[in-house]
C-alpha cells in the first residue's frame, strides 16, 4: 500500500482518507504545496484531487505525498518549500497555482537538486533563460491559451478588445500571449489587483471605451465577480478569454451569463481518448462533480511521475529526468510531449459554454492552435 501523510491540511482529509496511509518509509516522497483555503482555494483543491486520484488508482508501494496549503501567500509557500526540502527530504516537489508564488518557490528547489512539475503555474521567465534541468511544466506555459484567444479573435473579426488581467506574472504573460497573436485594436488595457472582487470601475472604462469585444483573465473567484457584475451592467459586448474565466468549478457560480462564451483550453472533459474518457468518469464517481482543468492536469501530472519512476529511481537524476522528458504516460489530452525546456508542446481548443441539464459545462467547438509550443524556448540553455 502507498503511504500518504497528511500534515497541515484539513482541506484534504477527503482524498487522503480514501487513498488511505501507512507507517512504511516511502522510496519516493513527494511534496505538494497548493491553495487549499482563502481565494482561489478551489484550483488547489481540484489540482490536489485529480493528483490523488491518480496516485490511488495506480496503487504502488513506497510513494509518499505530503500537502500542505500555501493560503495563496508567498512567504507561506516558501517557509512550507523550505521545511519539506530541508526537513522532509523530498524528492519531487509540485501543486503551485499561482505564478508569483512559483516563482518565489521553484527556482531555489530546483536550484537544491529537487524536481519540480507543475500542475498549473507556468511564467515565460521560467520557459526561457531561467529554465532548469529538473524543472518540467505538465499544464502550459502562461502565455499559451490567451495565444489561443487572440486567433480566435481574429477569426471571429474582432476588431477592437477591451483587455484586463490581474496584476502579477500569470496576469502580465495572460495580455502579452492575446496581444501576440491578436491582429486587431487595443480600446484599453488594464491590469487590476490580484484578489480584487469590485470591477465597477473597469466594467465603466469598458462600457466608455468603444470596444467591440473584452479579453479577461480573471481566476477563481475574481472571474466569478467580473461576470457576475458585467452581466449585470448592461454592456452588450462579446467576451472571450481562457479556460481559467470559464471553467467547471467558475461556471455554476456564475450560470446563464456565461452561455454560450468561447473560451480556450488544451484540455475539455468532451476530449475523445480513452484515458480522458475514464478519468472523467472516475472522478466523477468519487468527488461527486465534473473534473475542471485544473483537475485534468493535476491527473498527468501524477501519472507523468508514476510513469518516471517505472523507469528509474529518483535518486539517479539523469536517468529520472530522462523518463520525465520521454513523457511516457497516457495523458487526457492524447498525445503528449514536452519541448527542449519541458514545456508541453500541444493542441488548444476553442471551448464554448453550455449547460447540460442543470449543469453549466463547456464543449469543443474548434482547434484552436495545433503542436503549440511556447515563445520563449530558444531563450532556454539546458
Amino acid at each position: 500500500m502507498k503511504s500518504i501523510r497528511k500534515l497541515a491540511m484539513a482541506a484534504a482529509i477527503p482524498a487522503l482518507a480514501a487513498a488511505g496511509a501507512t507507517g512504511a518509509l516511502a522510496d519516493t516522497k513527494i511534496g505538494m504545496i497548493t491553495t487549499l483555503s482563502g481565494g482561489g482555494a478551489g484550483l488547489g483543491v481540484d489540482v490536489r484531487d485529480g493528483f490523488m486520484l491518480a496516485i490511488e488508482q495506480d496503487g504502488r508501494e513506497g510513494v509518499e505525498v505530503v500537502i500542505e496549503d500555501d493560503q495563496r501567500k508567498p512567504d507561506i509557500a516558501v517557509q512550507i518549500a523550505d521545511r519539506m526540502i530541508q526537513s522532509e527530504k523530498v524528492d519531487i516537489m509540485t501543486g503551485i497555482i499561482w505564478s508569483n508564488l512559483a516563482m518565489a518557490v521553484i527556482p531555489a528547489a530546483t536550484a537544491q537538486g529537487v524536481f519540480y512539475l507543475s500542475p498549473n503555474a507556468g511564467p515565460s521567465a521560467l520557459a526561457g533563460k531561467r529554465c532548469h534541468e529538473n524543472y518540467f511544466n505538465v499544464a502550459w506555459q502562461n502565455d499559451n491559451l490567451h495565444e489561443a484567444a487572440g486567433a480566435y479573435a481574429n477569426d471571429a473579426g474582432l476588431k477592437n478588445s477591451f483587455i484586463l488581467a490581474p496584476n502579477y506574472p500569470a496576469g502580465q504573460d495572460a495580455l502579452t500571449g492575446y496581444k501576440r497573436m491578436y491582429k486587431g485594436e487595443l480600446a484599453g488595457e488594464i491590469y487590476t489587483k490580484l484578489g480584487q472582487t469590485d470591477y465597477a470601475a473597469e466594467i465603466a472604462q469598458i462600457r466608455a471605451s468603444g470596444a467591440d469585444s473584452v479579453y479577461f483573465f480573471l481566476p477563481g473567484g475574481m472571474g466569478i465577480s467580473f461576470l457576475k457584475q458585467y452581466a449585470g451592467s448592461g454592456v452588450d459586448l462579446p467576451v472571450v478569454g481562457p479556460a481559467f474565466s470559464f471553467d467547471q468549478g467558475i461556471l455554476q457560480a456564475v450560470g446563464d451569463a456565461a452561455l454560450g462564451v468561447k473560451n480556450t483550453s488544451q484540455w475539455s472533459k468532451d476530449l475523445d481518448n480513452e484515458a480522458n474518457v475514464e478519468f472523467v468518469a472516475a472522478f466523477q464517481e468519487k468527488y461527486g462533480r465534473l473534473p475542471s482543468l485544473y483537475a485534468s492536469q493535476g491527473f498527468d501530472t501524477a501519472n507523468l511521475i508514476l510513469s518516471a519512476l517505472d523507469k528509474a529511481e529518483v535518486s539517479d537524476q539523469d536517468a529520472f529526468r530522462a523518463a520525465l522528458k520521454e513523457a511516457d504516460f497516457a495523458s487526457v489530452r492524447g498525445d503528449f510531449k514536452f519541448g527542449d525546456n519541458h514545456h508541453p508542446v500541444q493542441n488548444i481548443y476553442v471551448r464554448e459554454v453550455i449547460k447540460e441539464g442543470d449543469v453549466y459545462t463547456n464543449k469543443i467547438v474548434a482547434t484552436g492552435l495545433e503542436n503549440h509550443a511556447d515563445a520563449y524556448a530558444a531563450e532556454c540553455k539546458m
